[in-house]
C-alpha cells in the first residue's frame, strides 16, 4: 500500500513547476505558495478493514505519504475522523471496551428497511448496505488505537504537529443511531432528509434511565440538548485524546441546513414574531454547550446557504456566534456545488460567512471523495475538472487595514471512498491544482468587490423585523447574478470598508464596489458617498426605502407606489447573443424581491443620469437600473439596480430560478451593467436555456487570474476591459470589435498580463524561455495590427527592469521598443503604442 510511483510523479511535476529561477539563484516566478496554517485530511474508519495494529499502521502511513507533497505547505496536519454520525459521542459510557457503532454502510441505515434488505428498486437514501463483507467490529479501545497510530505515523512522516478531530452530524446519513431515532426522537425538528430527521441544537431531552459517561443514572427530564451534548463531548474528546470537534451539516446554525425555508420563513411568508425567540435559542445552545465543553476547538460546517438568508429564514445570529468567545472556526464553502452545480450559492455562502470572522482564520474545503453515498466527486461529479478548486480559491476577504486574507485551513472531504479505498489517482491529480490555486490566490482586491452588509443584517434582525424580506432577497439576488456570470470573488464587510477608507481613501479606486443601499445616517452612507464623489465606482442594489434624502439625491432616485407581478422589461444594455426567442417579461414577486418595485429617476432631465433599464405594467413604469456621474466626482460613477429576484419557492430545498424560456432573468443585468464601467463580459449561446458560464477574476502579484466553469462548453465568451481586450496567456484569441473571444472547457484557469486595444485579428500571448541572465520571464504577443498594449508585470518590476522588443528574436540585440508607464488609475503597468507584428516583453 505504500506510495511509490505516485510520490515520484507529484515530486517531479511540482519541482518542474516551481524551479524557474533567475540568474542569481533567487526564485522569481512562479511564487512559492503561501503556507497554510493547517491542512485537514478527513476520513472515515472504512480504510481500516482489519483491526490488527500492523495493518492500522500501514493504512495510516499510506494516508500521510499520499498527501506528503502537499503537507510540506502547512504548519499543522489534522485528521478528522468520520467515525459514525456523532452518536458515538451521545452513547459513550466511559467504558473503553464498549462496542462502537460506526459508519460501515453505504446508504442510509436509519430507515425502516434492515441493512442489506428491501426491493432492488430502493435507492441508497431508502436503505443501506454494508460496505464490505464482514466489516470489523470496533470498540472504543480500537478507536483509541487508530487515533494514536495516526498521531504517531503523522508525526513520523510529516514532521508536523498532528491534530485529530471527531465529528457530529445531526442527521441519519452515516450510521445507525438508536439515540436519535428510537430513544430520543423528541430532539428531531429538522426536515432535511424527511420529516423530523435532523437534530435541533436547541431541543430538550426527555428523561431516560440509560447510563452515559456524563449521566451514569440516565438523563434528567427536560435537559437541554446543548448541556447533555457538551458534557458528553468533553468526556469523549478527553478520554479518546482528540484535539477538536467538527459540527456537521448546519448543526448549531438553525434546524434546516439545506432548505430555503426554516423556523422563521415558511415559503409563504416571514413569521416575524418567531425571529427573536429562535435567535436566542440558538445562542443559548452555544452558551450551554461551551459551558460544559470549553477546552476544545470547535470547527463548523454551517448551512448550504448564506449569512443573510440563514438569519432571515432560520434565526441564525452569526455575529453573536462569532463574537461570543465560543472558540469556533467559521463555516467553509459548501460542498453542494459539486452536487447541483449552483456555484453562485456556494460563493455567496462562502463570502458572506467570511466578511467578518471570529478571529483571523477561515477554511477552504474541497470535495474529493464521499465515503457514504457511492460517489467520488473529483472522479465523477467534477469529471476531474478543477473548477471547484480555482473559483473558491480565488476568493479573498479584505480586512479593516486593507490586508488580503486567504484561507488559513484546507480540508479534504474525504481521502477515502465509499468502499474504504484511498486511491492514489486523486491526490496525484488534485495536489497540483491546489498548489497552483494557492500560488495564484489574490494579493489585492479584484475588479468587483462585494461590500457585504454583515452588521446591517444583524442589526435589522434585532430592530427592524419588517426588513426580513430585503435581507432574504439580497443574497439570493447576488447568487443568481454570479450564476449568470458576474465575476465576484472579493469580499469585505461594510464595517471594514468604512474603517479602511478613513485610513486609505484610494484603496478601492481600481475596483467596482457592489453593495446595498446604506442605512440613512450611517457611517457606511458617509463612506460610500465620499468614495463615489472622490472618483470611486459603485453598483448599489436592492430596495431604496431606507435611503436618506442625501443618498437619494446622490442616486437621483425617488420612491413611489410599488408594482409587482408580470412586468415588461426594457433594457438599453447590449444583451448576450442568443439564438431563438428571448423573453422580455420579468416576474417580480415582492415576497422574494424585498418588496414591490417602486424606484424612479427623480429628475428625468438630469444630463448626468443615464437610464439603463425600466419596466412597464399597463400604463405604469418603474425604473430598474440607471447610472450617474457628475463632473465634480473626479471620474466617480454609481450605478443603481433595484433588481428582481428571478426565483421563488416552489417546494423542495432551494428557491427555483424562473424558466428562462418564459421569463427574462433580472440578476443577469448586473453583469451587463459592468459595460457602463468599460468591462464587457458577454456570451453567445444556442438558446436561453443554455446555462451561462461562471467566472472569477483574482488580482495576484499584479496579474489577472481568470477562473471559470462552463456548464455548456458550446458557449462563446467575450471580454473587454477598460485597458483593452484581455489576452489569456497560452491562448490564441479572435478579436471581434475589440473583444477577445474564447471557447473554454468545463473548467479553466488562466493568467492575463496583456491587454490589447485592436479592432480585429488573431492575437496570442505565449510564454518564451528566458535565454538571458537577469531575465526571469519573457512573453511574446503576436498578431498585432496598429495595436496598443498594456502589460502588467509582477509588482517589483520597474521601468529599468522591463524590456520590450518589436519583431525580433533571440539574442535580443536589436528591435528595442519604446514604452511608457501607464495611467495609475489602472494600476501598475506599461503601455506600448501603435505596434504591428509581434512584441516580446521581458523582465
Amino acid at each position: 500500500m505504500r506510495m511509490k510511483s505516485a510520490k515520484i510523479y507529484i515530486t517531479l511535476l511540482f519541482s518542474c513547476y516551481l524551479l524557474i529561477v533567475s540568474w542569481d539563484g533567487k526564485q522569481v516566478y512562479p511564487k512559492e505558495p503561501k503556507k497554510f496554517q493547517n491542512i485537514t485530511l478527513e476520513t472515515s474508519l472504512k480504510p481500516f478493514k482489519q483491526k490488527d495494529p500492523a495493518y492500522i499502521a500501514e493504512v495510516a502511513t499510506h494516508m500521510f505519504e499520499q498527501w506528503s507533497n502537499l503537507l510540506v505547505h502547512t504548519d499543522t496536519v489534522s485528521v478528522m475522523l468520520w467515525i459514525a454520525d456523532g452518536s458515538e459521542i451521545l452513547e459513550y459510557t466511559g467504558d473503553m471496551q464498549q462496542p462502537l457503532e460506526w459508519a460501515k454502510y453505504i446508504g442510509n441505515p436509519n430507515t425502516s428497511y434492515p441493512v442489506g434488505s428491501g426491493p432492488k428498486s430502493l435507492s441508497l437514501h431508502e436503505r443501506a448496505y454494508l460496505y464490505m463483507d464482514n466489516p470489523p467490529d470496533f470498540s472504543y479501545a480500537d478507536l483509541s488505537l487508530i487515533i494514536e497510530t495516526l498521531r504517531e505515523k503523522g508525526t513520523e512522516i510529516t514532521g508536523k504537529k498532528i491534530k485529530i478531530g471527531a465529528t457530529f452530524d445531526p442527521g441519519p446519513e452515516f450510521a445507525r443511531s438508536e439515540f436519535k431515532y428510537v430513544r430520543h426522537p423528541e430532539i428531531l425538528e429538522g426536515n432535511a432528509m424527511g420529516h423530523k430527521s435532523f437534530v435541533s441544537c436547541y431541543a430538550l431531552l426527555n428523561g431516560d434511565n440509560v447510563a452515559y459517561a456524563a449521566y451514569p443514572n440516565g438523563i434528567p427530564d427536560q435537559t437541554p440538548f446543548g448541556t447533555f451534548f457538551g458534557k458528553q463531548s468533553q468526556l469523549f474528546l478527553t478520554d479518546l485524546n482528540f484535539d477538536f470537534l467538527w459540527l456537521s451539516n448546519g448543526f448549531g446554525f438553525g434546524v434546516e441546513p439545506w432548505s430555503s425555508t426554516g423556523a422563521v420563513f415558511t415559503g409563504a411568508g416571514f413569521l416575524q414574531h418567531k425571529l427573536e425567540h429562535t435567535r436566542q435559542k440558538i445562542i443559548n445552545f452555544w452558551t450551554l454547550f461551551r459551558k460544559e465543553c470549553a477546552g476544545f476547538e470547535i470547527q463548523t460546517r454551517g448551512s448550504n446557504l448564506s449569512t443573510g438568508v440563514d438569519l432571515a429564514r432560520d434565526g441564525v445570529d452569526l455575529r453573536s456566534i462569532y463574537k461570543s468567545g465560543f472558540n469556533i472556526m467559521p463555516p467553509p464553502n459548501s460542498p453542494w456545488a459539486a452536487i447541483d452545480g449552483d456555484f453562485g450559492l456556494e460563493m455567496v455562502g462562502y463570502m458572506s460567512h467570511i466578511a467578518e470572522l471570529p478571529d483571523d482564520r477561515y477554511v477552504y474545503r474541497f470535495y474529493t471523495h464521499d465515503p457514504w453515498w457511492l460517489n467520488s466527486p473529483w472522479l465523477d461529479r467534477y469529471g476531474r475538472f478543477p473548477h471547484d478548486i480555482y473559483m473558491p480559491m480565488s476568493v479573498a476577504r479584505i480586512d479593516e487595514k486593507g490586508q488580503v486574507a486567504l484561507p488559513s485551513t484546507l480540508n479534504f472531504l474525504t481521502i477515502d471512498d465509499s468502499f474504504g479505498n484511498i486511491p492514489d489517482v486523486v491526490p496525484n491529480e488534485v495536489i497540483p491544482h491546489i498548489l497552483r490555486g494557492r500560488e495564484d490566490s489574490p494579493t489585492a482586491a479584484g475588479p468587483v468587490v462585494w461590500v457585504y452588509p454583515f452588521d446591517e443584517y444583524h442589526d435589522w434582525a434585532k430592530e427592524r423585523h419588517d426588513l426580513l424580506p430585503e435581507m432574504y432577497y439580497g443574497d439570493w439576488f447576488i447568487r443568481q447574478a454570479i450564476n449568470e456570470g458576474l465575476p465576484l470573488n472579493t469580499v469585505t464587510s461594510t464595517t471594514n470598508f468604512t474603517k479602511l477608507l478613513k485610513s486609505d481613501p484610494s484603496y478601492y479606486l481600481e475596483s467596482i464596489v457592489l453593495t446595498i443601499v446604506p442605512d440613512a445616517g450611517s457611517a457606511q452612507e458617509t463612506a460610500l458617498s465620499e468614495f463615489i464623489k472622490k472618483g470611486g465606482q459603485a453598483i448599489v442594489y436592492g430596495p431604496a426605502d431606507r435611503a436618506s434624502t442625501g443618498f437619494r439625491e446622490l442616486l437621483n432616485l425617488k420612491n413611489i407606489e410599488p408594482l409587482e407581478g408580470e412586468l415588461e422589461l426594457v433594457s438599453q444594455l447590449e444583451p448576450d447573443v442568443v439564438n431563438g426567442h428571448m423573453p422580455t417579461k420579468i416576474q417580480h414577486n415582492s415576497l422574494f424581491s424585498g418588496g414591490g418595485l417602486r424606484t424612479m429617476i427623480a429628475d428625468k432631465h438630469d444630463q448626468h443620469t443615464k437610464r439603463i433599464a425600466y419596466v412597464i405594467q399597463g400604463k405604469m413604469q418603474r425604473d430598474q437600473a440607471w447610472i450617474r456621474s457628475l463632473p465634480s466626482w473626479k471620474g466617480g460613477k454609481v450605478a443603481y439596480i433595484r433588481g428582481t429576484n428571478s426565483s421563488s419557492f416552489q417546494g423542495g430545498m432551494l428557491l427555483r430560478p424562473d424558466d428562462p424560456e418564459q421569463w427574462a432573468i433580472s440578476p443577469k443585468l448586473v453583469r451587463h451593467l459592468l459595460a457602463e464601467f468599460d468591462y464587457r463580459l458577454s456570451y453567445e449561446k444556442e438558446g436561453v436555456s443554455v446555462k451561462s458560464p461562471m467566472l472569477t477574476i483574482a488580482r495576484s502579484h499584479n496579474g489577472f487570474f481568470f477562473s471559470g466553469y462552463a456548464p455548456n462548453t458550446t458557449v462563446l465568451q467575450k471580454f473587454k476591459f477598460p485597458q483593452g481586450a484581455p489576452i489569456l496567456h497560452g491562448y490564441d484569441t479572435k478579436l471581434e470589435r475589440g473583444m477577445s473571444t474564447y471557447h473554454f472547457p468545463t473548467a479553466w484557469h488562466n493568467e492575463v498580463r496583456v491587454f490589447v486595444e485592436q479592432h480585429d485579428g488573431i492575437v496570442s500571448s505565449k510564454e518564451m524561455h528566458s535565454g538571458e541572465l537577469g531575465v526571469s520571464r519573457r512573453i511574446r504577443i503576436a498578431g498585432l495590427k496598429n495595436a496598443t498594449l498594456r502589460i502588467y508585470p509582477e509588482d517589483h518590476v520597474t521601468v529599468d527592469s522591463f524590456k520590450a522588443y518589436l519583431n525580433v528574436g533571440y539574442p535580443w540585440k536589436t528591435g528595442q521598443q519604446t514604452f511608457e508607464k501607464g495611467d495609475p488609475k489602472y494600476g501598475h503597468h506599461f503601455v506600448i503604442r501603435n505596434v504591428t507584428g509581434h512584441v516580446t516583453v521581458a523582465w
